[in-house]
């Protein structure tokens, strides 16, 4: 394994430049990563600048493309971990190919491969994967990529260049307090086949754990630059349990004071119970688990791994330990009723979770992207749409149009209330759009079934799925 000396990480972390040794121009740009400080961008800059490259990076969330135009870059990297992303570089893309001519385009992310052709239709050299590092380093050298997931040597992301933490979404504590929020990440890729999930095409089952230096070094850096909570960016913190816990148990030692949250399956949940207790001893204070659904018809579409009454279980594990589930959900799906959603706010509403849920989290629909999964499952692509640029996906209608109907009132209903009504109040507007679709009496919702209030990101989990108009609206693609 290979890191950056002390000096080195003193140098980057003041923003001073390295000594470039005639080496390329690199622009990296990350369309937009969940309001956090891209990792995507800081990690590759690290490897580029060992290497003598000079590395400008590019948060479209909170910046706009360099004023001094686009020439003298010899490349440019487009980091494409989400959908939205994605989407939002399609727009960008044009642009990038006009003002540098001279310049090799490389998109890189899980979401690079299954739209490979349409990104060459719009002037990108190299298309990579999630695996990208050794690829675009290839490519900077004035070589070609092997391609495949080739194994990475990771080193502390350099992450001088980017906005400061305190621009990024933060927590928010129910007494009304903030915590600024530093990334990192301890893994990629992940063990399971969740028939939607985008890493399954190209994990395929594989994860891999970043050195615990490493994982630490970066944390360590944020923390000097204000972070007391780190969000976990795996994909599933406990798919390499000794190693999440061996992290933790240095980051905790170090850093009493800092907290954190984590991404882990509901499955996981429930096999590693004996393992919250420590998690929360380590300063965990909330879970995201992708639930997706309570009807075990979809989940077995979906090969979740877990039963709609798993999830009431794992609720009551980690509240039990003294931490808050935060789930997600697809609660639009081609299988969903009228019925299925009412039963889905219901669900919500009985386990106490209204304050937990994200309101954009009732409001989603399924994507399914080139490559998903879920055309695997027989006869299901005959009941899709040609696959559409436009939105990256196989467009599809509920055999009920009223579902429809109610996915698009829902939306426009969350985007509308905005910040501007609390989580129950949101959710008070879906629960009455949901039942008079259904053609149902309203019922009252009882005083005090919201559930306790938690800590929220500011900016919450959200991605596989068509992007807000917010999402699309603040990034400011300007010259």
């Amino acid at each position: 394994m290979v890191t950056r000396s002390p000096a080195d990480r003193g140098r980057a972390d003041k923003g001073t430049a390295f000594p470039y040794h005639g080496g390329m121009k690199v622009l990296l740009i990350s369309p937009y990563e969940l309001g956090r400080q891209p990792h995507s961008l800081a990690h590759p800059a690290a490897l580029l600048r060992a290497r003598g490259h000079e590395v400008v990076l590019v948060d479209l969330t909170l910046a706009t493309l360099p004023r001094g135009g686009l020439d003298g870059f010899g490349l440019i990297g487009i980091a494409l971990g989400m959908h939205t992303a994605t989407r939002i570089a399609m727009g960008l893309l044009p642009e990038l190919r006009r003002r540098a001519r001279g310049a090799r385009i490389v998109c890189y992310g899980v979401y690079g491969p299954p739209n490979r052709a349409l990104l060459r239709g719009l002037g990108v050299d190299v298309v990579l994967g999630p695996e990208f590092e050794n690829g675009l380093l290839a490519v900077a050298a004035g070589g070609e990529p092997d391609g495949g997931l080739a194994k990475v040597t990771f080193v502390v992301p350099d992450r001088a260049g980017l906005p400061p933490l305190a621009r990024y979404a933060h927590l928010g504590l129910p007494d009304g307090s903030r915590k600024t929020v530093g990334f990192v990440e301890a893994s990629r890729g992940c063990k399971y086949l969740c028939r939607h999930c985008p890493l399954v095409p190209v994990y395929e089952g594989r994860f891999r754990a970043i050195p615990r230096d490493v994982v630490v070094a970066d944390a360590e850096q944020q923390i000097a630059q204000g972070a007391t909570h780190l969000s976990f960016g795996d994909p599933d913190f406990l798919n390499g349990p000794t190693h999440a816990l061996r992290v933790l148990a240095v980051i905790h030692d170090r850093w009493p004071h800092v907290t954190f949250d984590a991404t882990i399956k509901i499955s996981h949940i429930l096999t590693h119970q004996d393992l919250l207790p420590r998690l929360r001893e380590y300063g965990c204070l909330f879970i995201t688990s992708a639930a997706e659904s309570f009807d075990d018809t979809v989940l077995g579409h979906l090969d979740k791994g877990h039963a709609g009454e798993d999830i009431g279980r794992a609720v009551a594990l980690v509240r039990g330990a003294g931490m808050a589930l935060a789930p997600t959900f697809v609660p639009f799906t081609p299988w969903t009723t009228l019925d299925d959603y009412v039963g889905l706010l219901a669900r919500v509403r009985d386990l106490g979770l209204i304050n937990s849920v994200a309101p954009i989290q009732l409001a989603i629909r399924l994507l399914i992207p080139e490559d998903s999964y879920l055309l695997r499952i027989p006869g299901f692509r005959e009941q899709l749409q040609p696959f559409t640029d436009a939105i990256l996906g196989y467009p599809w209608a509920n055999p009920d149009a009223r579902v429809d109907v109610l996915q698009a009132r829902a939306q426009a209903w969350v985007e509308q209330a905005g910040s501007e009504c609390s989580r129950w109040e949101t959710f008070a507007g879906l629960w009455r759009l949901a039942h008079e679709a259904a053609g149902r009496k309203v019922p009252a919702l009882a005083a005090g079934c919201a559930g306790p209030e938690g800590p929220q990101l500011s900016e919450p989990w959200y991605c596989c799925a068509e992007p807000t108009t917010a999402q699309l609206a603040q990034c400011a693609v300007g010259a």
